[in-house]
């Protein structure tokens, strides 16, 4: 290939997609602070504090082509350009401040330009040309390659944010409370056409100071005949859909999320601080139960997926903390819902469902900390699998020897209303479908309600005594029914004793 050099103007450098993304994020940044410091309102101290955002913007943006030196003496200029504006806000002293940041600019971010002309024209420049820049450089930033990489690198992080924050507003009547102000209509509301005027305009006039681009004269290079291309450049991020990259934006907004939803617990569960209107204690406490399980389910196999044995993200020194940061958040997200369960337990009492609740949260934060223990121990995820099934085969085998009937009906007896002087009533109803297991417990509250037409309840009580009776036979015997029967004999024998002889 043979290129021809001439003697032309030319930008110093150009930029990556991504550092024009993020330099257009820094602009829109200063538009929305222009937006609350100027629009409709009287300028002053406010025009100080502008100018010192963009100062630090600029800096911020054009660091690597910043000379040390010079750009202290460009500060000091800064500095002593922003003194007549705390002064006194004026036409001079606006001016002035300026022509403080243009100099300061230029100063600090082209050593190249020495002459007194030089300096002139690219101030020129500065102020005529740069600010009708931003639209070209902004449609930059919507080349379709660097779209398609930026869906690819945002599409899972975002979907899956939005799913938590569902899970998390179905969970916490705060958060649905919050999203429930994103009113579109409040937006529109908002906008108008002087103030779609006003961003752009901001953003044109703030632009020259974030994406810095000089020009200066090309040196005159002799004709080269056949020079070899360079080799494309490496993508500057991998595309890969569950690439290392997009598992760590994923990592850090979920991190993120999942904070938010910790920190409202522990002010508002654990610290029993009082709700917002509008929001029981009760309704706080049941609604988040299983939705937060939920959560820590798809978190999980989130993990599973990303951290997969061999994946380029498992030996990441900045993905693993990360990840284990998130898995303890879970971890706690358990220990809020296990909080939350027994809270509505408390006013609710207790249910099969409650209880296999209480062992289901169990078991998925055990989960959880055997998955972290899987990456420690790099470990592969059959043995993760493996120890799951452990723990499952050890719970299920133990509750195989717990008697769920009895231990019910005893609970919601104990912490009844007509029992300790709070909760809810006794549910006779729910204790009869128990079976022969909650006898002792229904004589409690047979007992607990002196007075009471019973007739109809004494017969059922005695339909279970029945049952009770045949399941003694020798083909349906078991030791919880025989070791039932002498308790209850037992009870009958002290009732007998107990009354005076006729």
């Amino acid at each position: 290939m043979t290129s021809l050099a001439s003697t032309a103007t030319t930008d110093i450098q150009s930029i990556r997609p991504s550092a024009l993304s993020a330099r257009l994020a820094m602009a829109l940044a200063l538009a929305a602070l222009a937006d609350w410091l100027f629009y409709d309102q009287r300028m002053g101290l406010s025009l100080v504090i502008f100018a010192i955002a963009i100062a630090c913007a600029s800096l911020l943006a054009n660091h690597a082509t910043l000379d040390l030196r010079r750009a202290v003496t460009g500060g000091a200029i800064v500095a002593l350009g922003l003194v007549p504006a705390v002064e006194e806000f004026n036409t001079l002293s606006f001016l002035v401040l300026v022509a403080a940041l243009a100099i300061a600019l230029l100063l600090a971010t082209n050593p190249d330009t020495t002459g007194l002309a030089d300096r002139a024209r690219a101030r020129r420049n500065f102020v005529l040309i740069g600010p009708l820049r931003f639209f070209p450089d902004a449609l930059e930033v919507f080349n379709l390659s660097a779209l398609t990489r930026g869906i690819a690198l945002w599409l899972m992080p975002v979907v899956l944010s939005t799913v938590f924050i569902a899970l998390f507003a179905a969970a916490n009547p705060v958060i649905e409370q919050w999203l429930s102000l994103l009113n579109p209509k409040v937006i529109f509301d908002y906008l108008s056409v002087w103030r779609v005027l006003f961003w752009t305009m901001m953003l044109a006039l703030v632009w020259p100071f974030i994406h810095v681009r000089w020009r200066r004269k090309k040196v005159i290079i002799p004709a080269v005949a056949d020079v070899a291309e360079p080799e494309p450049l490496a993508p500057f991020v991998s595309a890969e859909f569950l690439g290392p990259s997009t598992i760590l934006r994923s990592l850090i907004l979920f991190n993120l999320l999942f904070a938010a939803q910790s920190i409202l617990d522990a002010i508002y569960l654990w610290g029993h601080v009082a709700l917002p209107a509008n929001v029981t204690y009760a309704s706080y406490a049941h609604r988040g139960a299983y939705p937060l399980i939920a959560t820590a389910l798809l978190a999980a196999a989130f993990v599973l997926v990303a951290m997969r044995p061999g994946g380029p993200a498992e030996k990441s020194k900045v993905i693993r903390p990360l990840v284990y940061l998130w898995v303890g958040q879970n971890v706690l997200l358990v220990a809020s819902s296990i909080l939350r369960l027994d809270l509505y337990v408390d006013i609710y009492m207790l249910t099969y469902w409650r209880i296999a609740a209480f062992v289901w949260m169990g078991l998925v934060a055990l989960g959880l900390i055997l998955i972290v223990a899987r990456i420690v121990l790099d470990r592969s995820n059959q043995w993760l699998v493996g120890a799951n099934l452990i723990a499952l085969t050890t719970v299920l085998y133990f509750a195989s020897l717990v008697n769920f009937d009895a231990l019910i009906a005893d609970y919601n007896v104990a912490h009844s209303r007509e029992a300790s002087g709070k909760g809810a009533q006794i549910d006779i109803n729910y204790l009869l479908t128990l079976g022969p297991q909650a006898l002792p417990a229904i004589d409690k509250a047979i007992a607990l309600r002196p007075g009471a037409t019973e007739t109809c309840l004494v017969s059922r009580r005695d339909r279970l005594v029945e049952q009770l009776r045949q399941d003694l036979a020798w083909r349906s015997w078991g030791f919880r029914s025989w070791r039932l029967q002498r308790r209850l004999d037992a009870q009958a024998r002290d009732q007998s004793g107990s009354q005076p002889a006729g």
